[in-house]
């Protein structure tokens, strides 16, 4: 059902609206890519603990097969693409600005795509209970494909920690040039809402809010048709404003309450979900299928050809490139996400992951690499950052090396959403600094927890000594004490043997 004119909007601070250049892919239908000559599949595609490999090299696995299992509650297995050959399991580029090897699966496709007999599909999925929803989740590799990649199954089961009433679904897609999301929501509404409605039910809630920014006039039309047999669903349009997307934002919005500092927004009875979560959610429940693939969009004034692509997970990048036609042009950078928040690419080589949604290759006039100059105070920063933050006070402390001064000012509450950087004249990189600082910050708390871990082992080790010398003290002692109740008993022996014999008669006969 529609919602605009039902559900009252609460207003924001902050935020910015850069040009969407949506335009250049959101009118392309959403194509399946065909697979590249081998697969490179990171055994961590999500937040926690990397997966633990089942497979060796030379062995042949099957579609959707697992490939590595979970390793404790914050992880998630991972599954085969495609059937082949496993090439091997070793060192690989990861999707990283640094570019370091990460621990890889090696896959070469046999051409066949031939599924797994292990898949186990439900045919009355809202029969399930809330707990077997999360499990199949969990066991389905399922992660935030909004870009967070947190362990879907984890946050499914907050419902056993919060008093939760409502799942807000997130279709803003607030990022320029991407429409992966927009291009979902058109195209597979029915399956995106059944994906939603088992959520809440794994939850335990009966209020769905599915939010999507203005600019989606043709996603907010499909998603309010499938949802008009569902009273529990509402379909809310957002006013079109950078970060909407981001999850503690767009519920202030939708409810009015804000999450406390580092805070869930399940403290305030929500959870969030984005829309391709919900997609895979279906095919996991519907059609047994695990998250082996996801859509991602491939644009930008250096391609030639923008698409929106159904990419196999491990295919490496410049598979998705040539496909789309190759450069026009040389690209200035290469960005994995949204220009806003997305993080550059050291190369075309690394593999597409469960967090891909875009692949971004922009011109030098798109990525406006702008000469930085110095700070004028004019608190356009200010005014931009939706977390109420003084990003010119931060940046000042962080540069002076007051680390602790940035953190009172509120470092650890940036969302790093690139606001205050787009908004300032002076093209000041602030985010930058702040992302800077959060990795000192983050080396700061290793170091101590190291020097904290060695100073417990060491005092540890003190204990366990001075307990062995203890021990042994206590042994001595009491060895000494049976020692002396031994020589007791014997000189009582002899004495009382001296006695016996002085006791006895003289019968006058020599022995």
């Amino acid at each position: 059902m529609g919602a605009e004119n039902l559900i009252k909007l609460f207003k924001i601070r902050g935020g910015v609206h850069p040009d969407d250049r949506k335009q250049l892919s959101a009118g392309q239908a959403i194509e399946d890519l065909p697979l590249p000559p081998l697969l490179h599949i990171p055994l961590q595609q999500h937040i926690g603990a990397p997966a633990e490999p089942l497979v060796r090299r030379g062995e042949l696995v099957k579609k959707g097969q697992r490939l590595a299992r979970s390793q404790g509650a914050i992880s998630a297995p991972v599954h085969a693409p495609t059937s082949g050959r496993i090439m091997g399991v070793g060192g690989y580029p990861a999707h990283h600005p640094s570019g370091l090897s990460v621990r890889t699966i090696t896959l070469k496709p046999d051409g066949r795509d031939e599924w797994t007999d292990q898949l186990d599909p439900v045919y009355a999925p809202f029969s399930l209970a809330a707990e077997e929803i999360a499990q199949r989740v969990a066991d389905a590799g399922i992660v935030g494909m909004g870009g967070a990649t947190f362990p879907s199954a984890v946050k499914l089961n907050l419902r056993k920690r919060y008093a939760l009433h409502t799942l807000v679904i997130n279709g803003a897609e607030c990022e320029p040039y991407l429409t992966c999301d927009d291009r979902l929501m058109r195209e597979k509404p029915a399956k995106i809402l059944d994906g939603v409605r088992l959520m809440a039910r794994a939850l335990g809630v009966d209020r769905i809010l599915v939010a999507i920014e203005n600019n989606k006039p043709q996603a907010q039309a499909a998603m309010g048709d499938a949802a008009k047999p569902y009273d529990e669903v509402d379909i809310v349009g957002l006013p079109t404003r950078y970060p909407m997307g981001s999850e503690k934002h767009l519920v202030q919005t939708l409810i009015g309450k804000e999450t406390p500092a580092r805070g869930l927004t399940a403290d305030i009875g929500v959870v969030v979900h984005n829309v391709a979560t919900a997609m895979a959610v279906h095919d996991a429940l519907y059609l047994g299928r695990p998250l082996i693939s996801r859509v991602m969009t491939v644009t930008g004034g250096a391609i030639r050809q923008p698409r929106n692509l159904h990419v196999p997970l491990g295919t490496p990048l410049s598979h998705l490139i040539d496909f789309c036609g190759g450069f026009k042009e040389e690209p200035a950078i290469l960005i994995s996400g949204g220009p806003m928040m997305g993080q550059p690419l050291p190369s075309t080589q690394v593999p597409a992951v469960k967090g891909s949604n875009a692949l971004l290759a922009l011109t030098a006039g798109e990525s406006e690499n702008s000469e930085e100059m110095p700070c004028i105070r004019c608190a356009c920063c200010v005014q931009a950052c939706p977390c109420g933050l003084v990003p010119l006070e931060m940046a000042a402390n962080i540069r002076a090396g007051g680390l602790d001064n940035s953190v009172r000012l509120g470092l650890l509450d940036c969302i790093a959403c690139g606001s205050c950087s787009y908004a300032c004249p002076s093209h000041i990189p602030l985010v930058n600094y702040f992302n800077f600082a959060k990795g000192e910050l983050a080396a700061r708390q290793r170091s101590q927890h190291k020097q904290g871990e060695t100073k417990r082992l060491a005092e540890a080790r003190s204990e366990r000594m001075e307990a062995i010398k203890r021990a042994k003290r206590k042994a001595m002692l009491k060895r000494k004490k049976e020692m002396e109740a031994k020589k007791r008993v014997q000189e009582e022996t002899k004495t009382a043997s001296e006695s016996r014999v002085k006791a006895m008669p003289d019968t006058g006969v020599e022995a």
